[in-house]
């Protein structure tokens, strides 16, 4: 991959994980309810679930899901119903009572982020009909793939860390003073979880 070419990837790049989406609101839900440093384990989940992707693409196999209505459909109702799921446990999520106990997402556990990251970037079959327009603009068939689609790979995945950790997980941080009390902490929840069903439902209502 050339230099110019490359420059080109970073600059699209950014501007992908600066849209808005599921999984900056994953993000953003992430770092309020456990902190900014082990929100670290919802993104990762979500890289998880791009390279993911690329390799379904790269495989060829994206071409089937691009081509196919009815398995287009399945996964897409799958991943908003998961979206809408999220949202309803966020919006019913306990808060801190006064004698100090935890509320259910403080006690969320690495690994259940990390599936969690995974599931809802991975439920998105628009990202493998994405990225199946995306990747031939960044990659030359006349030169070697695999080390295209690996440079391709880790730029997108180390740009979507940066953004996501250093900037919806940040962002996030200035809020945790309205969510000091339980009060604060249910009008966060609710708005989270609001914003979870509202992706759902954009995912379900997209054609």
């Amino acid at each position: 991959m050339s230099w110019s070419v490359w420059l080109s990837l970073v600059v699209t790049g950014v501007l992908i994980s600066f849209t808005p989406g599921a999984g900056a609101i994953n993000t953003m839900a992430n770092s309020l309810g456990v902190g900014w440093t082990r929100s670290i384990w919802g993104i990762l989940g979500q890289q998880i679930a791009l390279v993911i992707h690329i390799v379904v693409v790269a495989a060829g196999l994206g071409v089937l899901v691009a081509s196919s209505p009815a398995l287009f459909s399945v996964i897409r109702y799958a991943g908003a119903g998961y979206l809408v799921y999220l949202g309803v446990r966020q919006w019913l999520a306990r808060t801190t009572t006064d004698d100090g106990e935890p509320t259910t997402t403080r006690t969320r556990t690495p690994s259940a982020m990390l599936r969690r990251g995974i599931l809802v970037n991975l439920t998105n079959p628009k990202a493998v009909v994405f990225f199946l327009a995306f990747i031939p603009q960044f990659t030359r068939p006349d030169r070697p793939l695999l080390p295209q689609y690996l440079v391709l790979a880790a730029t997108i995945v180390v740009i979507d860390v940066v953004v996501m950790w250093c900037f919806f997980a940040t962002a996030a941080r200035g809020l945790r003073r309205i969510t000091g009390t339980p009060r604060g902490q249910r009008a966060m929840n609710r708005t989270f979880g609001g914003l979870f069903v509202g992706v759902g439902l954009l995912l379900a209502a997209a054609h």
